[in-house]
């Protein structure tokens, strides 16, 4: 089957590329498995990015070639004989498995997954294109539902302007949470401003975050960039008894423990998503109360995948949203 899988140029930096011969798992879907033909997958821009850099939680080169993402959309095209839920024909999100799940999800043509794993039939007020990045959005929706958030406290998104910080943003101001969005990218601050969900966007480049970000200021902040000497400073910023909530990929956090204990504050750190998670986030995409339109900058055919790939290892500042079409 087609596949989109990261290789190890002449160069040696790791490029994409769209092979006809990945293998597949052509047998009929056992028990409550279902066969689905992807119709569109995502980029997982952060964690596909590390993988294309050969960063701290990415193959290994001997492992390469490999296929990677975890958000896709598929048109189911077999059952198993204990499904309930799902029929030939239905669209379905379908994530990365959680150990049940027989090939792999993301940029591959065909994907055999049970229905209880991260599968989430799409209905009909959800655009299928906008459901191809419900795996960052349900990252977004995690992240916020372990920030605890109430009504009127104030939020920090650090790197905010990417894709899943844009969907934080809106989920937290739904939760009725006062958002403040920090990044330094002056393209995706705009579409912040734009899409309006945050009620202070802010530069954080240079002393911007000196400039801007107060200390106590905030009652959590939610981590999506894993900027290496930031731990000190979130927690800083934070009220006491705060909490911060660290989701990007690292190997370790460093503090200054005492400056945690004079606040108080509660750190936590954030897992993948879930089906609840997944379902509400249909939920509030369907009603129009988070909005991934903006977030979409290119929906192009798999085969042109290897220059997204090279733009997001080079400069991925360039990109937000991708989808690709099968």
């Amino acid at each position: 089957m087609r596949a989109l899988v990261t290789v190890l140029e002449e160069d040696g930096r790791r490029g994409k590329r769209l092979v006809h011969d990945w293998p597949e798992y052509t047998d009929e879907p056992r028990a409550n498995e279902i066969k689905a033909r992807n119709i569109y997958s995502g980029v997982t821009n952060g964690t596909e990015r590390n993988n294309m850099l050969g960063g701290n939680y990415s193959r290994p080169d001997h492992e390469l070639p490999s296929n990677e993402g975890y958000q896709s959309v598929g048109e189911v095209i077999a059952v198993g004989p204990e499904v309930e839920d799902l029929s030939l024909g239905d669209l379905g999100f379908i994530g990365a498995h959680s150990g049940t799940q027989r090939s792999p999800a993301g940029h591959v043509e065909f994907v055999t997954i049970a229905e209880d794993d991260l599968v989430l039939k799409l209905p009909d007020d959800v655009d299928p294109v906008h459901a191809a990045l419900f795996g960052m959005g349900g990252v977004a929706m995690r992240s916020c539902r372990n920030a605890e958030l109430r009504m009127g406290e104030r939020l920090l998104i650090v790197g905010g302007a990417g894709c899943i910080g844009q969907m934080a943003a809106q989920i937290a101001s739904v939760m009725g949470a006062r958002v403040t969005i920090g990044d330094v990218a002056g393209g995706r601050l705009d579409l912040a401003r734009a899409i309006g969900a945050a009620e202070s966007v802010v530069d954080v480049s240079g002393d911007g975050w000196d400039r801007h970000i107060g200390e106590g200021a905030y009652d959590a902040v939610i981590d999506f960039a894993g900027v290496p000497g930031m731990e000190d400073k979130m927690i800083t910023c934070v009220r006491l008894q705060g909490r911060v909530i660290l989701v990007a990929g690292r190997w370790e956090v460093n503090y200054t423990f005492r400056t945690g204990q004079a606040q108080e504050i509660t750190i936590k750190q954030n897992s993948h998503f879930d089906r609840d998670d997944l379902r509400n986030l249909c939920r509030l995409v369907g009603r129009g109360l988070v909005k991934i339109a903006p977030l979409i900058q290119d929906v192009v055919p798999a085969d042109e995948a290897p220059g997204i790939y090279a733009t997001l290892r080079d400069d991925s500042s360039q990109l937000m949203g991708t989808v690709f079409q099968w």
